[in-house]
Parts: structure tokens; sequence; C-alpha cells
């Protein structure tokens, strides 16, 4: 990057700490140091900061005990621990329920349970990455252990009907669990799993302002897991290991600020993400949108460039300071497209050259203005050098712009 300046649209990846968030977990490393197994009350005052990190975590999730609280590592430990730990207590049955557009920590998990000999059925989406609660339903058999479905997705931040879902899930099946990945829907949307069917819902701090490396997991009084990781007592048995007290602090004081800041997400950031997604939609011709759906996280965006490469526009955005994500995978080494957007249907005109925006409550006004003055020159330089002028002047054409 040759620009100074830093304008971050990919608070999907990740997020800024909150600086009240590390004022709370500071004294934690240096200070209150102790093991909060220990007895004496050194280690106690951290016993104490858990316990009432953990009420905290419960009210962000409106749970109905503390208790159903579990700490983790992050929002991939909370997946394979809800996934997994189901699995372990009940090896009676062998079949599985997601969607074809999961998070690579439960996608990437059914896909090694299909390997250790359990079926898995992947339900699809529609064009505006939309899930049909029907097709759960019609899924459910008397063999289903679990079904795993995301709450809002990293890409296009399309919100699934969980509590639906839920819902025709255990009016089918009793015994069928719901866990429902609310990493991307955590800190953007109200989470309330009382008075629902949903069996366990996981979270990863990064996502809203606390620091890497800490997770956290719901799992309902009635809903009985086998842990994943093995050893001490810690977390009611469900996780062992030594508490990591300052960062559970962390995410205790972020989702307390987040829930603070719902209707700021409702109002101020959606308008600046409306404001980005008009200016780029209406100034760049090859430009469309993807996330189409209109029940949304207020933050996200993806925007396809048609007969334009992903990789070559992130490269072109860093030049101007501007981050954000590819809809493409070759970022990550792989030639092949998004499988979100594949399970779209978006056309392969669009699928390598997408890009996700995803905002915060960090996020200026000024940011958005800038960045909508920029891409229409980046997209302009690249679509010169593409190697499908042919179509890019037929699209012009379509558009009545020739």
């Amino acid at each position: 990057m040759t620009n100074s300046k830093i304008i971050y649209l990919d608070n999907n990846a990740t997020t800024k700490v909150d600086e009240k968030v590390l004022e709370e977990m500071l004294p934690y490393f240096s200070q209150n140091y102790g093991n909060p197994s220990s007895i004496y009350e050194f280690g106690g005052r951290n016993s104490n900061a858990i316990k009432e990190a953990r009420e905290k975590i419960k009210d962000f999730f409106n749970a109905s005990s503390s208790k159903e609280i579990i700490f983790t590592a992050s929002g991939s430990e909370s997946a394979n621990t809800a996934i997994r730990g189901i699995l372990s207590a009940d090896p009676s049955k062998n079949h599985l329920i997601t969607t074809k557009v999961e998070h690579p920590c439960v996608l990437n998990l059914h896909k090694q349970l299909e390997k250790e000999g359990f079926n898995v059925t992947y339900i699809g989406v529609n064009s505006a990455g939309e899930i049909n609660p029907d097709e759960i339903y019609d899924a459910v058999t008397d063999k289903t252990a679990l079904v795993s479905c995301m709450y809002a997705n990293n890409e296009t931040g399309t919100i699934f009907p969980v509590e639906e879902i839920a819902q025709k899930v255990k009016s089918k099946n009793k015994q069928t669990k719901v866990f429902v990945d609310a990493v991307q829907a955590a800190g953007k949307v109200k989470l309330d799993v009382k008075n629902t069917e949903i069996d366990m819902m996981g979270i990863s701090g990064h996502k809203f302002h606390a620091p890497k490396g800490i997770g956290a997991l719901y799992v309902k009084s009635s809903t009985l897991i086998s842990p994943l990781v093995i050893g001490g007592h810690q977390e009611n048995g469900k996780r062992a290991g030594t508490e990591n007290v300052p960062f559970i602090v962390g995410i205790a004081e972020a989702a307390q600020i987040a829930k603070d800041a719902l209707p700021q997400e409702e109002t101020y950031v959606k308008r600046l993400r409306d404001k980005l997604e008009t200016g780029i939609l209406s100034k760049i011709y090859n430009a469309r949108l993807n996330s189409s759906s209109r029940n949304r996280v207020p933050n996200t965006t993806n925007i396809g460039f048609e007969y334009v490469e992903g990789e070559l526009i992130l490269l072109n955005m860093d030049e101007y300071g501007i981050c954000a994500s590819s809809g493409s995978a070759c970022t990550s080494g792989s030639l092949d497209p998004s499988h979100v957007l594949k399970a779209m249907g978006i056309p392969f005109t669009a699928l390598h050259g997408s890009i996700r925006f995803s905002l915060s409550r960090y996020t200026t006004e000024e940011e958005i203005d800038y960045t909508i003055e920029k891409m229409p020159q980046i997209i302009e330089k690249l679509t010169k050098i593409s190697p499908f002028q042919k179509e890019l002047t037929e699209l012009k054409r379509r558009k009545g712009l020739i």
C-alpha cells in the first residue's frame, strides 16, 4: 500500500478493539493475573470477573441462565463444540442438515463428518441468498441429529429466519437439535434465544470490537453436549483449560457496548452502507448488487464488477488505502469463486469481480465519500485492460450508454 490513509471497510473480517474494552482488559494482564481456579483471594478476584462476564454474555443472548454460556477461543471453536458435542452425546443418529452458504467452520466440518460416515443434506438458497425454511423442514427425518445454519451470511449479510427454522425443525422432530452460527449477526442485530427452539448459538468477539481469540457458545440448559476440549473442570466441564480472563472480560464489555449501540447500527451504519451502495451502483456501469435481500445486517453489501478480476480490484483499492474483501476465493490461493455467490447463481461475469464492503460504527461519512470517489477510477482503469472488451461494449449498449 502506498497511501497513508486507511479506509477500513472489512469489518466482517475483523474489527478494531474498542478503547473501553481494552481499558477493561488491561488490569487482568499485569495486576489481577491470578488463576481463577485458585482458592486464595487473589485468584478469586478473577473468578468473580468471569462470573460477571458470563452474566453480561447471558444478557447479550437474552438467555435464561449464565450456566448456559461457555467461553471458547473463537467462532470456529464454538461451532465445532456445538456440532461435535451433540454428535458425541447422542451417537444414535447419523443425519445432519446445513446450508450451502455456511462459513467454512461449519461447512468444512460437515464435509469432514461425511468422511466419518455421517449423512449430510445441504440446503440451497435463492438468487438473493435467502433460504426457504420449508426446505429444511422437508429434509428432517427421524435420524436427523442436528440442523446447523447461520444467522447472517458473512459475504452478503443476508439474514436467515433462524427462529422460524428452529420452530419448523422441532415441529417435525422434537429430538433434533438446532445450532445457529451468529458470528456475523452479533453486534448488528439483537440476539434473543429466550422463548425460541434454538438449542445452541455461537459468537466471536473480534467481529464486534473485542479482541481476536475469544468466543462464546450458548447451550440451552436442556441440551446435553460432550466437551470438545477435555481436561479440567472449567466452564462447567464443557471446555477444559485455564480461563483467558482478560479476553473474557473483553468480550463481555464489547457485548454490553454492542447491545447499547444497536440503534446506531440500524440508523447511522445502515445509512452509510446504503450511501456507499447507491454511490457505486450509480457511478459504475458494470457494477451489480449481489446482496439484494432486503433482510440484511445493516453494515454489509456485496457488489460485483462484471468482467474485472477481484484480486486486481483489491490491489488497486489498496493503493488508495481502501480495505475490503473479494467475493472470490482467489485471494486465498484458489481460483474457485465464492461458494456463497455460486450457490446464489451469481452470473459468471461477476463472480470473480465481487467485493464485500462491511462497515462499523467507527466508519465515517468522509470515508464513504472517499470510497465512492475512488472506486469509479479504479474500475475504469481495470476495465480498460480487461480481456473482455467486446462484452463490456455490449454491456454499455444494453444500458444505453452508447
